[in-house]
């Protein structure tokens, strides 16, 4: 059984935030939703668990026991402990004694929280926080797990471990669904869906993604006057659209431009930028 929505549309008031987004989430696979500020994520996230009501569309999930959630704000209470936080989320979803102390255990050591399991929530820091929150989350082991912007707030080890936790949860077969903003964190889902101003620029594996780029990607040792431009593994890049003429390739070559392999950020960009170019008024 595959989760997810298709047809999703979400208005806040008379605003419509989400125009007709499918996403889908089946189990042992990491899927990831990224985009920039206010391109819709936690707003699609809180749908697919039940936290908003559509306007329209169809939302496929288990039951809500059934399901890990951690929100974008603060999930774990800060007069428990960390220890305590755990036991709470054990008695909602009415796991066993001995269960719940095996997976407690199993949890603490994953997110290497055990020193600190005494210690109040409010007395941590932000990225033990999350971590804690990300805990909390997988707890039960649901068959949906979804974690909006999981890694917010960590430093590069701790958002290793994270990657490896989330890991053995797909690896489990649960149906993992992320936020991030971070490109590179997006690009290690097995599908990624792109989100921009609540509309869907982009959905599918990265690598077909990035094979699928239209017109050319240009590697430069600085960036072109008046382009569009954004780092790259070997300097800057740009893009040449379908149909532009021997001219512009002409003037990139001259400036010290050549053509690249795309990559699943060109992919993005492009996607931004063709987005941006239908948005223009004729």
């Amino acid at each position: 059984m595959s989760w997810g929505v298709t047809g999703l549309r979400v208005r806040y008031g008379a605003r419509e935030v989400i125009h007709e987004v499918d996403l889908s989430a089946p189990p042992g696979r990491l899927t990831c939703v990224t985009g920039g500020d206010g391109a819709g994520k936690t707003t699609l996230l809180r749908a697919l668990v039940g936290l908003v009501r559509p306007a329209a569309g169809r939302i496929t999930r288990p039951q809500r026991h059934r399901i890990g959630y951690l929100p974008g704000g603060e999930s774990a209470y800060a007069d428990l402990t960390v220890a305590q936080n755990l036991a709470f989320v054990a008695r909602a979803y009415r796991m066993g004694t001995a269960r719940a102390r095996a997976r407690t255990d199993e949890v603490l050591a994953s997110t290497g929280l055990g020193e600190v399991r005494d210690r109040l929530g409010g007395q941590l820091s932000g990225g033990m926080r999350r971590r804690l929150g990300v805990a909390m989350a997988l707890l039960h082991e649901p068959e949906l797990v979804v974690l909006d912007e999981p890694s917010t707030g960590l430093d590069p080890l701790s958002r290793t471990e994270l990657s490896r936790l989330i890991t053995h949860a797909v690896a489990d077969g649960a149906a993992v669904v992320t936020s991030t903003t971070y490109l590179e964190e997006a690009e290690r889902a097995g599908s990624v869906l792109v989100l921009d101003s609540g509309h869907a620029l982009l959905s599918g594996p990265p690598a077909q993604l990035a094979a699928a780029v239209p017109g050319t990607v240009w590697s430069l040792p600085t960036r072109a006057p008046g382009r569009t431009c954004w780092r790259g593994p070997d300097g800057w890049r740009c893009w040449g659209g379908p149909g532009q003429g021997d001219g512009d390739a002409a003037a990139l070559r001259a400036a010290g431009a050549r053509p690249a392999a795309a990559d699943f950020a060109s992919a993005v960009m492009v996607a931004g930028l063709r987005a941006a170019e239908r948005r223009e008024p004729r």
